[in-house]
């Protein structure tokens, strides 16, 4: 009976020592696994065309298509000195669907006229804030072919598009920076040069009220004339 009392004793101290073990840890890959999720399998989606899928690559593609799209060829350019309104032209079309597609994306609103050259031009399309240069490095600073067309001058009055002239034998303009003839005689040394595509039909004075800012010794206004662009229907 002793033997059997102390052995029933015994086993409930092993009983009772084991219940208080810690339990058996996982490795930590374990752990991993049970922690780490797999991920989703995207569905596939088939979105439309982007409105801003334009890079440097699709230029013509884009800007065909979008001006397909969007046949308004009349701006409204509101300055702090007055507005402009410039018609463009429709033998133009890449260089009209850029401008509209510029306009509809909100580029030009970031912008101001940052060079005034009296009895010359005003130029705008460029600025100094971080949204300007954002939107260029979005599209990829892209370019446009030329479309130069016969009777399509440097009159007063006319719209082009600036171009670099150093590594450009194609003579293709840069989509941002735009200006207007301002000489009354007009600027026919730039005839098939640069593009014209479009001309002013009302806001003259507000053009002269640009051009004779004082400006330092880059041409640029003292103080910004920054501008809204607007697409009328």
């Amino acid at each position: 009976m002793k033997i059997t009392l102390y052995s029933i004793i015994f086993f409930a101290l092993v009983l009772v020592t084991g219940c208080g073990k810690d339990p058996v840890k996982k490795s930590s890959d374990e752990v991993k696994k049970s922690i780490i999720k797999k991920p989703a399998v995207p569905l596939e989606v088939v979105e439309e065309r982007p409105k801003d899928s334009i890079n440097s690559k699709n230029v013509t593609e884009f800007l065909t298509l979008y001006g397909n799209e969007n046949k308004e060829n009349l701006v409204l350019l509101k300055t702090r000195l007055g507005a402009i309104k410039i018609r463009l032209y429709e033998d133009t079309p890449l260089h009209r669907a850029s401008f509209i597609f510029l306009s509809n994306m909100g580029y030009f609103d970031t912008t101001c006229f940052y060079r005034v050259v009296p009895d010359f031009v005003i130029q705008g399309g460029e600025s100094e804030r971080l949204d300007t240069q954002r939107f260029k490095a979005r599209y990829e600073r892209y370019k446009i072919s030329p479309e130069f067309r016969e009777g399509r001058k440097h009159k007063y009055g006319a719209v082009a598009l600036a171009r670099d002239w150093k590594n450009n034998p194609g003579k293709k303009s840069t989509a941002f920076e735009f200006y207007i003839v301002q000489n009354r005689k007009g600027a026919h040394h730039l005839d098939n040069e640069h593009t014209v595509f479009g001309e002013v039909i009302s806001g003259f004075d507000t053009i002269d009220k640009i051009v004779n800012l004082k400006a330092g010794n880059d041409e640029w206004p003292l103080e910004d004339v920054f501008m809204k662009m607007e697409v009328v229907p």
